[in-house]
């Protein structure tokens, strides 16, 4: 086996909770995203236009079609006979087997992994982040910093940074703190959940913290404080692009529509920096006469006859005459039919909403706390006439007439 000067475990295992039905039935990074991805293939993407070939992908939580999404890894340029993509879920050895009981205990349970590789570097990744970013950089500026760990971070505003962990660093950009959550920030550096370590380091901390019984097993909460409280070198990488956690319905609505979006820059057709997912093979998009579209983004399979405004049709969707979506996401395969309104929503795969259903409202302007985005499942029927309030997550089908 070659060895590799940095191998990438990207951590997909989580349920994606906050996600509520979204994640009902397929682990949080093969949530689809942006009419034709699924969130994991943003840093997949990232490992292979960085040249990084070697990934393990660390799954627990219903692995099933994320699994089945992945395959061989062939459309990231990663069926390689050496190296290449590895799905990694927990397993049985002779000591027997646990899941995963937080993130550094799954690249823990997985160190035989990467030492089939002997590698120089690892990079840690997280499965739920909607971002473009070139790991060899960072990489580059770990090795000539000599840091035992490299944290990517990046600017939030002040009044956001207590709902992050918070590098304080010197004016040379070492950590020399680490908070979680602050109260009062002393800085808005971020944590994007983006490690570059030295390998050997790497082994040494994960050891130590899986010999440690009272560890929550967390990069964040306990192996990163544990290298500062050793005084190991730790660096800050700044990223300034675009970066989003999807991790929440909210958040996964404004990245979506943030494509539409001309003052946020986010190009998904950039040649230099490609984001490869796994796409089929489907007819143009047919936009009948009768339709009217604005500022959409409308993917290859779908028929729209109705009114589509800021909204963006994944594949296979049909928006009969009549009907309209505004300020929403329509998952792939679902059906929008005569008359029915669907405004400040994400509709999830192969759903119907019945003729002259409303789904969803209007932001109020007026400051009421009732408003959100409303979510209706994957195979949900919502029946003619029914009204579907702000901020609902549907898990059932809903009845003709049925008001939520």
């Amino acid at each position: 086996m070659t060895n590799k000067k940095c191998v990438a475990m990207l951590l997909a295992g989580g349920q994606g909770s906050r996600l509520g039905v979204l994640t009902g039935k397929l682990a949080k990074p093969a949530v689809p995203y942006g009419g034709k991805y699924r969130i994991i293939d943003f840093p997949l993407s990232n490992c292979i236009n960085s040249g990084i070939d070697t990934v393990g992908i660390l799954t627990q939580y219903k692995p099933l079609e994320l699994n089945d999404y992945i395959g061989s890894g062939k459309p990231w340029d990663l069926d390689r006979s050496n190296g290449g993509v590895h799905i990694l879920p927990p397993y049985q050895g002779q000591k027997g087997g646990d899941w995963y009981k937080g993130t550094a205990n799954a690249v823990y349970q997985n160190l035989g992994f990467i030492e089939r590789y002997n590698p120089k570097y690892v990079i840690i990744l997280s499965g739920d982040h909607i971002y473009k970013m070139d790991y060899s950089k960072m990489i580059s500026e770990h090795k000539s910093s000599g840091a035992a760990c490299t944290i990517a971070v990046m600017q939030v505003p002040y009044d956001e940074a207590s709902r992050f962990g918070i590098m304080n660093t010197d004016s040379d950009g070492a950590v020399y703190e680490f908070e979680e959550k602050p109260k009062n920030p002393k800085s808005n550096l971020a944590s994007m959940g983006i490690y570059v370590f030295t390998f050997e380091k790497l082994k040494k901390y994960l050891c130590e913290d899986e010999a440690n019984k009272g560890s929550s097993n967390d990069f964040g909460k306990d192996v990163i404080p544990a290298m500062l409280n050793n005084n190991e070198k730790l660096m800050a990488y700044r990223f300034s692009d675009y970066w989003k956690d999807v991790g929440t319905v909210d958040s996964l609505w404004e990245a979506n529509l943030d494509l539409l979006n001309p003052k946020i820059h986010l190009n998904l057709s950039d040649p230099n920096w490609k984001i490869y997912s796994r796409t089929n093979a489907l007819p143009p998009q047919h936009i009948t006469d009768s339709a009217k579209v604005e500022n959409s983004l409308i993917t290859a399979g779908c028929c729209v006859s109705g009114k589509i405004d800021y909204s963006i049709l994944y594949e296979n969707v049909t928006v009969e005459e009549g009907a309209s979506v505004e300020y929403s996401i329509v998952m792939p395969g679902s059906v929008i039919k005569k008359g029915a309104n669907v405004k400040y929503s994400i509709v999830a795969e192969n759903v119907v909403v019945g003729e002259n259903a409303n789904v969803g409202v209007e932001p109020d302007y007026n400051g009421g706390d009732k408003w959100g985005i409303t979510v209706i499942g994957a195979g949900i029927s919502v029946g003619k006439n029914a009204k579907i309030g702000a901020k609902q997550m549907i898990t059932e089908n809903v009845s003709e007439g049925e008001k939520i």
